[in-house]
């Protein structure tokens, strides 16, 4: 048996209402009965049923009537039509107004609780499905998007924060693989101690040594003094290594030993040190590439390679292009003094159809020169950078991001495939923006008369009203 549910029962016949009642007698559900529509209207804010029993045939109008109504309602009831006059047309209108189901009369305690139970299990899953909804994140530290992308990354940033097993972090340049370990670091048990970051690809390579595990006085030329490394400075937090397959093979082997025994020895010392650190690390190359090729050891590989986190390009979050832009740009236009506060339709389309091959660092650079190079409080479409207005890549990508290689092949391909495709398919959500939006002209504004034409519940219309409302807020 499922819960007890709040039913209003819509009847005019008062013998039938009681008949109808003592068939729900045995059941737990909670049961109130009225006689016209204008009583029922009045019931449903104070009552707020779960399931409406409704009569068609009532003194004061139709029952299809109040159907549109309750659809409106920011939690509509599951509601079961009743006649004695039904006929296949009336029951098709009946469910393209909304209704959950339809009893033709008469019939029996066995039909009526199996339609109740019905509702009651639908009501249920539809709380569920919002409960998980509800748990959908637009944000999560810096990061800012809620595409299933990255909720994707959200989960297993959350999953790996919680062990101390090492993170590796892929993704193209400017996808916020920094901002991932960061994440990893706020959320684990060491978030009080510290987080090192070393680039691998930005400190040469003699120095790198030093960098990571410091050195002693007279170690070499210019070492007046001993330093500690980051290896120390880390210890008992987490150290990460970006951009590691930029570090030289004669490294990788002095790095893989001190992961396997957690010592090391700074350069010029013969004492051996022990430390207690988190790894975790990131590329925007292809590792396996680069261990099929020699340029990264395997064994290192396997011994860092243990949870993977996938960044996402920007092209591969398209709900969340506008969510960043809007944010970089209220950011921006309170640095500079300006007063920009959204986008005009145009603009925002560009935006939307344009690949960012520079993923979130590029979206930003170009929010910070619309700011900075014009006035006014909206942006429109000239205002955007000639390569987002065109389509066309601003640059070739840099030897970083082209290394970068995913399933399909090279990424610079894929950005200028994905180019094509964006300029001759129209996204699926805006092309059902496009025929909401013309049915409700079409019927002068009247949503109803909307939702009948596209043959959708009038509800499900509001819905998509109000998310394209909250999305332009």
């Amino acid at each position: 048996m499922s819960q007890p549910a709040k039913i209003l029962m819509v009847e005019d016949s008062v013998s039938l209402t009681a008949v109808y009642k003592a068939y729900l007698a045995d059941t737990e559900h909670q049961v109130v009965a009225v006689e016209t529509l204008g009583t029922a209207h009045a019931t449903l804010d104070a009552f707020q049923p779960d399931i409406v029993l409704l009569d068609i045939e009532l003194p004061d109008g139709s029952g299809l009537d109040f159907l549109s109504h309750a659809e409106t309602l920011e939690n509509p009831p599951k509601i079961v039509v009743m006649t004695a006059h039904g006929t296949s047309d009336m029951a098709v209108e009946a469910i393209r107004r909304g209704a959950f189901d339809f009893l033709t009369k008469p019939f029996d305690a066995a039909r009526l609780k199996v339609t109740v139970e019905n509702a009651v299990s639908q009501l249920q899953l539809g709380k569920k499905v919002n409960e998980l909804s509800s748990l959908q994140r637009d944000h999560y530290g810096d990061f800012i998007g809620q595409s299933l992308a990255m909720q994707s990354v959200y989960k297993t940033i959350d999953s790996l924060a919680t062990s101390d097993a090492t993170g590796f972090i892929v993704g193209e340049s400017g996808t916020g693989k920094e901002l991932a370990a960061e994440a990893i670091h706020r959320h684990s048990p060491r978030r009080n101690k510290a987080f090192i970051a070393i680039n691998c690809g930005a400190i040469p390579g003699e120095l790198m040594e030093s960098e990571l595990f410091g050195h002693v006085k007279g170690a070499f030329t210019g070492a007046s003094a001993n330093r500690e490394g980051a290896a120390s400075i880390a210890s008992g937090g987490t150290l990460f290594l970006d951009e590691i397959c930029e570090m030289s093979l004669e490294l990788q082997k002095k790095l893989l030993r001190f992961i396997q025994t957690g010592t090391f020895r700074k350069v010029g010392s013969n004492t051996l040190e022990t430390v207690d650190v988190r790894f975790v690390c990131a590329t925007n190359r292809d590792p396996i590439r680069e261990v099929r090729e020699g340029r990264f050891r395997e064994d290192l590989f396997y011994r860092l390679h243990v949870v993977p986190v996938r960044m996402p390009p920007l092209r591969e979050r398209e709900e969340d292009v506008l969510m960043i832009a809007r944010h970089f740009l209220e950011q921006f236009s309170v640095r500079e003094g300006k007063t920009f506060q959204g986008f005009s339709p145009e603009a925002e389309e560009a935006i939307r159809r344009y690949p960012w091959p520079g993923n979130v660092r590029q979206l930003q650079n170009a929010m910070h020169q619309v700011v900075v190079l014009n006035p006014g409080s909206r942006v429109e479409k000239a205002m955007l950078p000639e390569p987002i207005t065109s389509g066309h890549l601003e640059t070739a990508n840099p030897p970083e991001t082209a290394a970068m290689t995913i399933a399909s092949g090279n990424t610079t391909d894929n950005i200028a495939t994905h180019i094509v495709r964006r300029q001759q398919v129209e996204p699926l959500w805006l092309t059902e923006k496009h025929a909401i939006e013309s049915a409700i002209e079409a019927c002068a504004g009247n949503v109803n008369q909307a939702a009948g034409l596209l043959e959708v519940a009038p509800s499900t219309l509001y819905r998509k009203l109000q998310s394209w409302k909250k999305r332009q807020a």
